[in-house]
């Protein structure tokens, strides 16, 4: 079960002894080169007007979305509630926009929104109301960043079987648009207007509550994603992007946003939050997080070898620093190798070397992020709270079981 790297002298001579061998011409095609059962020589006719305007992606690749939370999407009303991105067969740090996991709490329906038609009003505790046109937004500066969003009801429970199920209710995107503080500055905050309120377009409608001192940090009033304009499940036109805080918070069809001198209980916060407004802004962070991805539950390893295992980690307190990964419950930790530059509230893709005996494990990975927080186990959390189970926002380490039969298994108890 132990870490053994592989051995990359004897790889690259090998690669060295088959590029010989293909300059000699004297070897069979390599896998792949000749058509397989069912492969046509011929290809897919992607030419029509539709695909080459937009585009579509191979017919082998089969990654989708799922309901999530135990209600189907859509329900009876045809209303979409929770849908989970598939993490498990994610790669890199972003997710597609057509993958990116979808919430709801109120079960509307997605509004159909003409952008030309759009405003934004700021209005409240300011020097002046202003309304904007999403013309005038995007002539103001801008700026793009990556972060994810995450619903605090995504968490593990033992009922779980795959990584879509435990972790799939957060993505990372990257998203453009203008600094709220941009906006804040020129309407002018006058003294006192310590938080805000943010309202969608919605049928049913909801708000959220926010401290000035996260408007004017790093909230983001988005209306692009991964290049191109945000689609309608994730807001069109507009939206805020609160980075770091519980995904609710980052409040879509954004059409309004009042500064007010105090807390109020929105219909968002309802439920979500303690009442307390004191604590108000500190239950907003999302805690430090990882989950491995590969090998994860519904997985199968074909026999006993190397193996990359990888996974995700994020925090909302800042960047992930540092990612190690256990193959034996938790008894022993190794670093993890983080891939690229880890994003302040961005997820970030960690990787690890390890060479399977074919004996059973247990694969665990914790984060600490840049304030020195540590992703805990579920004792340590169940320890926090005195009483069994997770409440709150649920950032415990998630165990993957590997049987002696290469079938992986949601561990928890």
């Amino acid at each position: 079960m132990g870490l053994k790297q592989p051995d990359r002298r004897a790889f690259l001579k090998r690669g060295a002894a088959l590029a010989g061998g293909l300059s000699l011409g004297a070897v069979e095609p390599a896998i792949g080169q000749t058509p397989a059962s069912g492969q046509s020589v011929e290809g897919q006719d992607y030419s029509s007007e539709e695909l080459i305007a937009y585009g579509q992606r191979s017919r082998f690749v089969t990654s989708k979305r799922i309901p999530h939370g135990g209600r189907p999407s859509p329900d009876e009303f045809d209303l979409v509630f929770h849908v989970a991105a598939p993490l498990q067969d994610s790669v890199g740090v972003i997710t597609p926009s057509a993958l990116h996991y979808v919430g709801t709490t109120r079960g509307s329906f997605v509004p159909d929104i003409d952008p030309k038609e759009h405003r934004l009003m700021i209005h409240g505790m300011v020097d002046r109301d202003l309304i904007f046109t999403m013309e005038e937004l995007k002539r103001l500066p801008s700026v793009t960043r990556l972060h994810f969003i995450e619903c605090a009801g995504n968490r593990s429970n033992r009922r779980h079987t795959t990584v879509q199920e435990t972790h799939g209710m957060t993505s990372c995107a990257e998203w453009t648009g203008v600094l709220l503080s941009t906006l804040l500055e020129e309407v002018g905050v006058q003294d006192g207007g310590t938080w805000i309120v943010a309202e969608g377009v919605e049928e049913v409608k909801g708000a959220s509550s926010l401290p000035m001192a996260k408007a004017m940090d790093d909230i983001l009033v988005a209306y692009a994603m991964n290049g191109e304009p945000i689609r309608p499940q994730q807001g069109f036109p507009l939206r805020l992007v609160v980075p770091g805080f519980e995904g609710i918070l980052s409040v879509k069809w954004l059409r309004r946003i009042k500064v007010v001198d105090r807390f109020y209980m929105t219909y968002n916060d309802y439920g979500h939050l303690r009442r307390d407004p004191d604590d108000a802004a500190l239950s907003y962070q999302i805690g430090p997080k990882s989950v491995i991805t590969f090998p994860s539950g519904g997985q199968q390893l074909p026999g006993t070898g190397f193996y990359e295992v990888s996974g995700l980690a994020w925090s909302g307190g800042g960047a992930v620093s540092r990612v190690e990964v256990s193959t034996d419950g938790g008894e022993s930790w190794m670093d993890a190798e983080i891939r690229g530059t880890p994003h302040r509230m961005a997820h970030t893709r960690f990787s690890f070397n390890w060479t399977w005996d074919g004996t059973e494990a247990e694969l665990q990975s914790r984060c600490t992020d840049e304030l020195g927080q540590v992703q805990p186990s579920r004792a340590q959390v169940a320890e926090f709270w005195g009483r069994p189970g997770v409440r709150g926002q649920d950032n415990s380490i998630q165990p993957w079981r590997i049987a002696s039969d290469g079938s992986v298994h949601n561990a928890i108890s």
